[in-house]
């Protein structure tokens, strides 16, 4: 792993050790699995995952005084410095679609009101979170989830799909493998390729690689997608009607990086602009804050195993900014 520039302006500090920190980061290292190449490079990772405790530890003072609706933990990002992270897992190409592009023509919408709550892991309707690793292929996985979603309303079967399959084959059609794409090119993608492989048969190895979909290994398949307008209220209309739908957010905040429980509401969090592909699997409301329910592709030690409740009705961190699901 390449030192961020905090871990090397930390070099730089003289050193206080902590000792009081010694079997926390040992334990830590064990839990994640954490080896370094070098000392010098063990000890800057630890001060990096230093100074992550002590931001995580105040917040969570403020969070039991219930000046926050979240907390945060100690996680396997612990020892990456917030570019880091951005630089390493967010990998989402935000798109500006054409007015042409957007469907505001959503039947569903004259119906009755949309139930609640909506939670389709529930339902069975969404497969278990995945880890994506060093690699910016956050939007093949949120692709895939909304597909896994679709297929498994029109099939009966929930199968999950190879993300690596679009991380190799869709930079034909212009996405960029571990440095980014695009939601929209990943079903273009399957949609000119007639099917997308099951995981199982092209299972995710956390890099790129070469194309190697073969037809015997098709598990999913899609004939169009609809972009949704900027507008939570048809967010929440269509998560309830349709299913898991992909959006794009803002996730470079650390806050974000080491969300632990609760919902995730941080005014720092600039909705101008998204980096990262998550899949909305369902809403609902807590104490009275309106929420959304997400999952991510972090693994299952981030978050609530895997999934983030995120504040409902305020376009928190761009969430309503660009949002698509695949019709089959």
């Amino acid at each position: 792993m390449v030192l961020s520039v905090l871990c090397l302006v930390l070099l730089l500090v003289p050193a206080h050790c902590d000792f009081s920190l010694d079997g926390y980061w040992t334990s830590w290292k064990t839990e994640f699995n954490k080896t370094y190449s070098s000392a010098r490079e063990e000890v800057c990772r630890r001060a990096v995952w230093k100074e992550n405790v002590q931001d995580v530890m105040k917040h969570n003072k403020a969070a039991s005084a219930g000046r926050r609706s979240y907390t945060m933990g100690i996680n396997h990002l612990s020892d990456m410095s917030p570019e880091e992270v951005n630089a390493q897992l967010n990998g989402l190409i935000e798109e500006r679609p054409a007015l042409h592009e957007v469907n505001d023509s959503f039947s569903f919408l004259t119906g009755s009101l949309p139930p609640p709550r909506v939670d389709w892991t529930e339902k069975g309707l969404v497969t278990p979170v995945r880890n994506q690793g060093p690699c910016g292929s956050c939007w093949a996985f949120s692709a895939v989830g909304a597909l896994e979603g679709q297929m498994k309303k029109k099939t009966g079967r929930l199968v999950p799909l190879s993300p690596q399959n679009l991380v190799d084959c869709s930079v034909s059609i212009g996405n960029h493998g571990c440095r980014g794409g695009y939601l929209s090119k990943s079903f273009i993608y399957i949609i000119r390729n007639k099917g997308i492989d099951s995981d199982s048969f092209y299972p995710y190895e956390h890099r790129d690689g070469t194309c190697r979909y073969a037809v015997k290994g098709k598990a999913g398949y899609c004939s169009g997608f609809q972009i949704l307008p900027r507008n939570e209220v048809v967010m929440m209309h269509t998560v309830a009607a349709v299913g898991p739908i992909s959006v794009g957010i803002n996730a470079k905040l650390a806050s974000f990086h080491r969300y632990k429980s609760g919902i995730y509401d941080d005014p720092a969090c600039d909705p101008r602009s998204v980096n990262h592909a998550v899949l909305v699997v369902g809403y609902g409301q807590d104490k009275g804050q309106d929420y959304w329910l997400i999952k991510n592709s972090w693994g299952s030690a981030w978050g609530e195993n895997g999934f983030v409740r995120m504040a409902r009705n305020r376009n928190q961190c761009g969430i309503a900014n660009f949002a698509i699901f695949p019709t089959v």
